[in-house]
């Protein structure tokens, strides 16, 4: 009975209606979220068996990656097994039978408030900022205060219980996070109808141009790669490590001679996950 409980759980960062949260009920409905306080506690719940997927936002449209996620992914001992893009919307909640006239402040994370410029300033609210969004629309839910309203999903206004008075209210109309679905275990088995990806992350041998040499092998065999990114390693500001997302799988002959032709210019290459690719990444 506890297996097949542990068997159904997802678990992800922030309050329960938070936008990960979203994600792991759009991604996978059939399995039971569990809310998290930080990224590492989300991997943790994977690692010791609470959880058996953990969805993680490790990119956004608007704000480019997520801050830290590329150091926990390596060093977490999980594997990618699946991607999801997810469309933020955002929304301004508020008490039950407030009007929109009523409000006059809104609390967000900063990220959303600043992606509802245009929206606050025609509708004369002031922005607060708030830890995060879910926890703003749990704060609006326990305030009792009519003039103020949360920036949040429809998802933290469902549970918290307050009234959704602009829907879709974001400046940006194509604002999208990218998550990684990570297991404790790997699957490396063609799946999808779109396609593969593999994402890995490597060091190179400290030569001249090796990170353009080592390049070079995708480029000749035709890899698509999306996404290539430095960050230093344990402070260190000569040593550095690259995350690299490539479309297709190792066992393609072009992938393979890439990643061969790669392993040569590098000091080390870690495999982090090899999984379909989602039909909104085209």
């Amino acid at each position: 009975m506890g297996q097949s409980r542990m068997t159904k759980r997802i678990a992800f960062q922030g309050e329960p209606g938070a936008y990960s949260h979203q994600a792991c009920r759009e991604t996978y409905p059939e399995m039971e979220a569990l809310p998290c306080r930080t990224f590492e506690d989300a991997i943790e719940a994977v690692r010791s068996g609470e959880a058996e997927l953990a969805m993680l936002p490790v990119e956004n449209s608007t704000f480019g990656r997520v801050a830290d996620i590329h150091h926990l992914l390596p060093e977490s001992g999980l594997h990618i097994i699946d991607e999801a893009f997810v469309r933020v919307h955002i929304n301004l909640l508020a008490l039950p039978g407030v009007t929109l006239d009523q409000v006059k402040q809104a609390m967000s994370h900063t990220m959303l408030l600043g992606q509802c410029r245009e929206f606050l300033a025609a509708n004369g609210i002031t922005r607060i900022t708030g830890a995060d969004t879910a926890g703003s629309a749990l704060h609006v839910a326990g305030a009792g205060n009519p003039e103020l309203g949360a920036l949040a999903s429809e998802l933290a206004g469902e549970i918290y219980g307050l009234d959704v008075l602009a829907r879709h209210i974001e400046d940006e109309g194509n604002n999208t996070t990218r998550f990684l679905v990570m297991s404790r275990e790997p699957n490396y088995e063609p799946r999808g109808d779109d396609g593969m990806m593999t994402t890995f992350v490597f060091q190179v041998r400290n030569i001249p141009a090796a990170l353009y040499k080592a390049m070079g092998g995708f480029a000749t065999n035709g890899v698509n790669m999306t996404k290539l990114e430095s960050y230093m390693v344990g402070g260190s500001f000569s040593a550095t490590q690259f995350y690299a997302d490539i479309e297709g799988h190792p066992d393609d002959p072009a992938v393979r001679r890439a990643l061969e032709e790669l392993d040569y210019f590098t000091s080390d290459i870690t495999m982090l996950g090899v999984y379909p690719a989602d039909p909104k990444r085209h």
